[in-house]
């Protein structure tokens, strides 16, 4: 079963022997500078000037003079300066006064915030110092979730003690503890989202996986109901038991509901794909990078993860999650193609790809959420791997048939830095899932291009009328972090998103008059 889990850079090491000691123990503190007006420049931020003045009567300017830029993403760590820490890093901010960036759909300062956070954050822990305190450079939320994503490492399935003791991050000089504790509230659960998308197939089944959601959910007030075959036959969501019939692993049907406003308010429905782990079936996926599919039920993670962070926040909405969990596996009952599959709305489907049967485990759930009478209805899922080719890792893939639901989302993107692409739900899409020869709908088009709107349009079959329904295609952003956009997610680390987007999405809806946070 799951052990405890967390924690990991250009950097610049230099130090200094002070004449005098300090009371060091084993503290670090990061603080801030931004590029100068000048070449070689740096202007420091307020707490890095009262650091600097206060406390190692300016031998960390005086240090920092003549040597090259700390640039946006880089950090220097002095040691042995007179104060209370035993090592400092200074951060790169990069240029004073950046924004919202419209073209780029991104809050730019909150994000150089991030990624200030982190490098000086992963800095120190490279050094082996354990407690650090961090300045708020000017917005302590967002500074809580680069330092907390940046530090986390995977060391459940080490045989020793961790080598690495965990990291204890501190605000440094800042009054503003409610964002820092909000920041780091997102950000654990988004790590809590990697922990499950890391853990190896055989440790993460079906039934593994809900254990591990009502170890965690359960104690934050949070319902969790476990659905087994019969109740599942019994609903006559016959499309999840074909499609897990080639394991010996018995598919399960999560419910997941939180309860934050009153009762009798309309829910929004989160719908999750949780295959714990994706061979293709018959359609069988090549060997090299198949481990990654470890992680196909990062829909599922990360609806799990942002449902304990509403909870955790305390927003003032109703939420009703349906996750189904199985595995994709070979075998001597499994679904072939061309098998016709009966969904809970009586259509018929044509499972011509078993590779394809994310967006197939999806239609019963999302047909069977209507008993709730949601107001909205989200899926996440990582589906096609096309929308890599086409976005990366730049921007999750977002369908939505409201207007107002995009704003919204993109606002949320933007906010966070975990941004979203809106795709269409266009006709000519619909009618290559639907006009087929035999069958209601196919799992596949007509060809194969455009396949993340296919995968789309092919949901959208089994959207209940009326109900504003919204869908994120994660296969592009949801998998393993290349560290280079995003570099307070490691490299090789899955990335747990768009958790953090998903919860401040939730937080708009639930709270649509208050303002955030300024930079």
């Amino acid at each position: 079963m799951l052990k405890k889990f967390y924690q990991p850079p250009s950097f610049h090491h230099r130090t200094f022997a002070a004449a005098c000691g300090g009371n060091y123990e084993n503290k670090g503190l990061v603080i801030g500078a931004y590029d100068g007006c000048n070449p070689g420049e740096l202007r420091f931020t307020q707490a890095a000037k009262f650091y600097d003045e206060q406390e190692s009567a300016g031998m960390l300017s005086h240090l920092l003079k003549g040597s090259h830029v700390v640039k946006l993403g880089n950090a220097q760590v002095f040691s042995n300066l007179r104060g209370d820490y035993y090592s400092v890093a200074v951060a790169g901010l990069g240029m004073e006064g950046v924004g919202i960036i419209e073209e780029e759909d991104i809050d730019q300062c909150k994000e150089n915030i991030r990624i200030a956070a982190a490098s000086g954050a992963l800095a120190l822990q490279e050094t082996g110092i354990n407690k650090i305190y961090i300045e708020m450079f000017t917005n302590s939320e967002a500074a809580a979730e680069g330092a907390t994503l940046a530090t986390w490492r995977y060391q459940d399935l080490k045989s020793t003690t961790p080598v690495h003791p965990n990291t204890i991050l501190e605000l440094f000089q800042s009054s503003d503890v409610d964002g820092w504790q909000r920041g780091t509230v997102k950000a654990e659960c988004q790590n809590w989202a990697r922990r499950l998308e890391e853990s190896p197939g055989n440790l993460l089944t079906p039934k593994l996986f809900a254990q591990a959601c009502i170890e965690r959910l359960c104690p934050c007030g949070i319902q969790v109901e476990v659905h087994d075959r019969v109740w599942i036959e019994s609903k006559n969501m016959f499309a999840l038991l074909n499609l897990a019939s080639g394991s010996c692993e018995e598919p399960l049907l999560l419910e997941v509901n939180y309860c934050g406003a009153n009762p009798s308010d309309k829910p929004i429905s989160l719908i999750g794909k949780g295959v714990t782990f994706d061979t293709g079936a018959v359609c069988l996926k090549q060997v090299k990078g198949m481990s990654k599919y470890r992680g196909d039920m990062s829909g599922a993670a990360v609806i799990c993860a942002a449902i304990k962070s509403v909870a955790q926040l305390a927003l003032p909405i109703n939420i009703r999650a349906f996750i189904p969990l199985m595995e994709n596996m070979m075998g001597g009952s499994t679904t072939r193609p061309g098998d016709v599959l009966v969904a809970l709305n009586k259509k018929t489907v044509r499972l011509t790809n078993t590779g394809n049967e994310g967006r197939v485990l999806l239609v019963d759930p999302l047909f069977y959420s209507q008993v709730n009478q949601p107001c909205l209805i989200v899926t996440v899922a990582s589906l096609t791997e096309q929308v890599n080719r086409g976005l990366g890792q730049g921007a999750t893939a977002a369908f939505t048939t409201s207007d107002d639901v995009w704003r919204e989302l993109k606002a949320a993107g933007m906010e966070t830095g975990d941004r979203f692409w809106r795709l269409p739900f266009w006709n000519y899409y619909t009618r290559q899932v639907t006009e087929v020869p035999g069958v209601d709908v196919c799992n596949v088009g007509r060809n194969n291009e455009g396949e993340t709107c296919l995968a789309a349009a092919f949901l959208l079959q089994f959207t209940p009328p009326g109900v504003d329904f919204l869908h994120m295609d994660i296969a592009g952003t949801g998998f393993l972090s290349d560290g280079i956009l995003v570099p307070y997610l490691k490299k090789g680390l899955m990335s747990g998103r768009p958790t953090r987007s998903l919860v401040q999405f939730i937080y708009q809806i639930a709270c649509p008059h208050t303002k955030g946070d300024d930079c």
